[in-house]
């Protein structure tokens, strides 16, 4: 880093943060992952990798909470085209689908739409697989950076296969515990139940923000409880409010977790008004500032963050920034905490 000034502005061709880091020379790898092909209720989050790359290079790098976390290096892996082909053509294939609200299963062109988006998930779960399983090897730490909350499967299945047992913290406006949902297997509104039912060795989902889900949805974390511990946003702003201490709340919320961890972060489980432009964004949720110590705790409890993703970041169609600054932010804050703990 000989002539890098942390404290002047981005250079022009400068990585992730502005940083002069390359992923071969970074403790904490980054994997842009722009694909949303089953995203319900409205699509873009595809462009969030581009716009939290762009929005990145305003961070300030010190931090109050992590330091100079940038120090051993941040950087992030080109896109790779594979995953823009299979984007678009899962995307095509799932958009008359989506239009009307779910596959007709007795429908034959609905079968084999389904058939090309499911094979398309398949394929990119082996890719961030293949992706995170050599960072992994390689002793970095795994950032995936989505795109619609399916896309971290596969990292999520490479990190439990070389950590296991593994849990995973979950931040999100939604239990994410639907069967296929509109049909999709690999729906972004299916991430957990897909986790919980492909990959045994993760041994524990810990939920935080959930406030939008089906009565199945709520059925599933009672049936799985020991396995699935579900922070309820109204639960938890309730106690908030009746005096408990975020400190002693993130005690019990982190007590669950094994060891070794794996942090999924949907960026809708935040208050809307800092992600406006998400594909799903619901009323209500996180702060940012309580997000950030709720992942301080996480850092200084002496387990280690494994790898982590940020997903459902969508800049706005009218050129709006302001949900890819959020994301920019975020991303720093979940590098800055697995570098401490890794």
């Amino acid at each position: 880093m000989s002539g890098f000034d942390p404290g002047a502005a981005a250079r022009p061709g400068s990585g992730v943060f502005g940083l002069p880091h390359r992923p071969n020379d970074s403790a904490c790898v980054l994997v842009p992952v722009p694909f949303d092909a089953t995203t319900s209720y409205r699509d873009g989050t595809r462009d969030g990798p581009a716009a939290i790359l762009a929005a990145s290079r305003q961070v300030d790098l010190f931090d109050r909470q992590i330091g100079r976390g940038y120090e051993r290096g941040i950087g992030m892996l080109d896109v790779d085209p594979r995953i823009v082909a299979l984007a678009a053509r899962a995307r095509r294939a799932a958009e008359p689908i989506l239009q009307k609200g779910g596959a007709d299963p007795g429908d034959p062109a609905d079968r084999a739409a389904l058939a090309v988006v499911d094979r398309a998930g398949d394929e990119l779960n082996a890719i961030i697989g293949r992706v995170t399983d050599d960072l992994l090897a390689a002793g970095r730490i795994p950032g995936i950076v989505g795109g619609d909350h399916s896309v971290p499967f596969g990292a999520i299945r490479a990190a439990a296969e070389r950590h296991g047992p593994l849990g995973v913290l979950h931040f999100d406006a939604h239990a994410d515990l639907r069967e296929a949902y509109e049909g999709f297997r690999w729906s972004h509104a299916s991430i957990m139940h897909n986790v919980l039912r492909e990959i045994p060795r993760v041994e524990r989902l810990v939920q935080l923000g959930v406030r939008d889900f089906s009565e199945a949805e709520h059925e599933h974390v009672l049936r799985e409880a020991g396995r699935v511990v579900t922070f309820f946003d109204v639960d938890w702003q309730r106690r908030k409010g009746e005096g408990e201490a975020l400190s002693a709340l993130c005690e019990e919320l982190l007590r669950p977790l094994p060891e070794r961890v794996w942090v999924s972060f949907d960026v809708d489980g935040l208050d809307p008004a800092l992600c406006p432009h998400t594909g799903t964004p619901v009323p209500g949720g996180l702060g940012f500032t309580e997000a950030c110590l709720v992942l301080e705790a996480l850092a200084r409890s002496g387990r280690r963050i494994v790898g982590f993703d940020l997903v459902e970041v969508a800049p706005g169609q009218d050129g709006d920034e302001w949900d890819a600054n959020v994301g920019a932010r975020l991303l720093y804050k979940l590098c800055g905490f697995a570098l401490l703990t890794g």
